[in-house]
Order: structure tokens, then sequence, then C-alpha cells
């Protein structure tokens, strides 16, 4: 979930200068290591080639917590299928309230199965996001995570004020008892693994870690980042369905160790789109706008060995908190003072299906490291509550039926 960057001012302008890199090491348009597949391939093990990976990342939509047995679950697995998606985004996380995690478990262990019983290539995404409670504070660690870490096995649970910052940064950053994790506590680590590890074990192949450069404030040289990650990988070589899961997170061009390796397997980032002067409620995609990802992908040696000069990137349809200043042109990362999904959800039928077809060849056509993320189903801002695009039925009244767009625009893709 990429929220507004609300930040002390060091932070502010880390960030900022970071993105001025990475703008000025890439400014021009990237263009792919290799050409683009025709023939799609879905199939890995161990390791996954760009090939691969670009076929999945090119049949991304986000299913916002699929995986959690909702009423509309079933119908969204038919949407799904049906569309002929490859990679389900977002599947299952929780955000805060992280007592429900290991309830939630064997209900999403079902789920899984069952669509992967209908499409054994799908991969399902889950996410570990910047934020921690002191709910935290009721999960009891097993023995395997103090194991993992070379430590004595001992009854207790996760300590929400070990994983902080000691210096105060991001403390209730997004509101009372909600903070942001210092990836360079072990505990911060500890309860990483302990999820990710969980996750794999319900049939995940993927998993999405956020906003990373606000955990990373005493990880300059990400070797925290890459101990937790390189855990997380390695139970994965043994215990995932196809041994590997795919690691990205929302960054600003991308993070590469001093040794030129990439930390994460391709990266994210919301769309940043631009309101269009004169015209009300509509928007466009700009490269250089903001932060964008478009043009910035870093390259280096990924996780599977192969070298890119820009790291294949999605691009999704974000959520974030309200501005405030709805149906208004705030001149900030907010579109026409919504995020990203809700603008989405309140354009016309008509509109909503033509944007996204532009989205779509736009991204392609001006980075084709890039892909667009379709938007299948996600929180939406207050008062409203769920984007869903499959269309109307008695598990899903509030469908609005993009199914049909988001199948025919891949049916015709041939990138």
């Amino acid at each position: 979930m990429q929220h507004r960057i609300k930040v002390a001012a060091p932070v502010f302008i880390k960030l900022i200068f970071a993105c001025g890199l990475c703008f000025l090491a890439a400014s021009c348009q990237s263009s792919p290591d290799q050409p683009r597949p025709f023939v799609r391939d879905y199939a890995f093990d161990g390791s996954i080639s760009r090939n691969v990976i670009e076929s999945y990342l090119s049949r991304s939509i986000t299913m916002m917590q699929l995986l959690q047995g909702w009423e509309s679950t079933d119908e969204n697995i038919r949407m799904l299928v049906s569309a002929g998606a490859k990679f389900a985004g977002r599947a299952f996380f929780v955000w805060g309230g992280e007592t429900a995690l290991p309830s939630l478990l064997p209900k999403a262990k079902a789920v899984a199965a069952k669509i992967h019983a209908m499409d054994p290539e799908m991969i399902l995404q889950a996410g570990i996001f910047e934020i921690i409670t002191p709910d935290v504070g009721r999960v009891s660690i097993p023995a395997w995570v103090f194991q993992e870490f070379g430590l004595e096995p001992e009854k207790r649970s996760f300590s929400y004020e070990a994983m902080l910052y000691k210096n105060g940064y991001g403390r209730e950053f997004f509101g009372k008892n909600s903070s942001i994790p210092d990836m360079s506590q072990r505990e911060t680590r500890m309860w990483f693994f302990y999820a990710a590890k969980s996750y794999i074990d319900i049939g995940i192949e993927a998993i999405h870690f956020g906003q990373v450069e606000i955990m990373d404030d005493n990880d300059p040289r990400h070797e925290h980042w890459n101990d937790m990650l390189s855990r997380v990988r390695a139970y994965a070589a043994v215990n995932a369905r196809r041994h590997l899961v795919l690691c990205d997170a929302h960054v600003h061009g991308g993070i590469a160790l001093p040794n030129g390796n990439l930390l994460f397997d391709f990266h994210s980032f919301p769309l940043r789109i631009e309101e269009v002067d004169g015209s009300p409620h509509q928007g466009a995609l700009i490269m250089g706008h903001m932060d964008s990802l478009y043009g910035r992908s870093i390259g280096g040696v990924t996780p599977s060995g192969w070298k890119c000069a820009h790291l294949p990137y999605l691009v999704e349809f974000d959520n974030f908190e309200p501005s405030g200043k709805e149906g208004v042109n705030t001149g900030a990362h907010w579109i026409w003072g919504w995020d990203e999904i809700t603008w989405l959800y309140l354009q016309s039928p008509e509109y909503r299906s033509e944007w996204l077809r532009y989205a779509w060849k736009w991204v392609g056509e001006h980075d084709p490291n890039g892909f667009l993320q379709m938007p299948g189903s996600r929180c939406l801002q207050p008062p409203r509550k769920w984007f869903f695009a499959a269309a109307k039925s008695p598990a899903i009244p509030d469908g609005i039926d993009l199914e049909g767009t988001i199948k025919q625009i891949w049916d015709e893709d041939q990138r």
C-alpha cells in the first residue's frame, strides 16, 4: 500500500536526492536487454529467466486479499482464470492487526490450493509492508524463527518496541500505534522471516515488501535487507512450490548491493497519473512525472543470476490516504484529489476501458521494461468500499465489469 511520504526533513531530502540520481542515470527511454517473448513461457524451477518473469508480469493483475476467503472469492477466481491472468498481486496480507495472521493462514491455503488446481502456473503474491503495530505482541514466536537466527528458543511474543527506530523516526507514522519498522533491528527481520515463511508454506510464490526506502535508514548498504531476503530465498529454494519466491518492492529506481547484485527480482511502483489541464477528472501518463518509475528502473545482476541494464517492473493503480480535496487538482501525487484506484473507479465505464487501453499501450511504448498491472480487486477511499473488475453477480453486486476489457487487451497483446 503506497502512502503519501510524510517523512521528516532529512529522510525527505534523501528520497528526493535518490530520485534525482535515478533520473539523471536513466533520463532517456530505457530499452529491454532482449526482444520481448511472442511465445509466452511460464515454466521455472529454482530460478527464473527474464523471458519467463516478463511473461508473468505481462499477465499481472492486482487481486487484493483474494486468499482471505470472502463471499466474492469464487467469482474473483473465475474472473482471474477467464481473463488469462498468471500473476495475482497482493492476494494475501495483513495491514497492521498482526495477530490475525496465524488464524487466516488455513483458509488462505485452501483458496490457494483451489486456484492452483485450476491453473498450476498461477503465481500468487503476498505482502509484508512498512507498518508494524503493538498487536504483533500477541503473536507467539515459533522455535524455528529463533533457530533461523541462531538464537535459543524461548517462550515469548514478538516485540513492537524492538522493531522501531531508536531515534523515534516513523513512530505512529500511520496513526496511533502504527509505526514504520527498522530493518536493521533483528526483531524486524525475525518478523519479516516469520511472515514470509508462513506465506510460502501456503503456496505463495511472490512477496511484495512495501516501501523499502523508509525502512532502511539504518541500513545504507542494505546489508540487513539482504540478510532477511537471503533467509527467505533460502527457505523458498527448498520449500516453495517451484523452489523460488519472487521478491519486489516499491522503489525509486531500485536497489543494488555494493557488488552490483540487485536486491529484488523485479521492481514496482504506482502509476503516478497526471491531471489533464482543462479536462476535469481526466488523467495522462508522462515520462519523468514526479517520482514515477518510467525509464528509471536500474540494472545489475538479478537474484536468478542474469544481467540486465534495466530490471523489469510493474506499475499499479495504488491506494493511499484521502487528500481532503477530492475533485481538485492538488498538484501532488493524487489524481484530481483521489488515489489512483478510486479515481479509476469514479470514471464512466467507457472512459475506464479507454484509459486502461491507453495506459497499457503507453507503458509499452515509452519503457518496454515496464508492465501495467491490471486492476482486479482493491480497496477504495471512503465512503466507497471496494474496486471489483468482475462483472456484477450475486457474490459481487458492486462489480464494474472491466474484466472483458482486460481480457481483450491481453488477447490482442503482441509485446
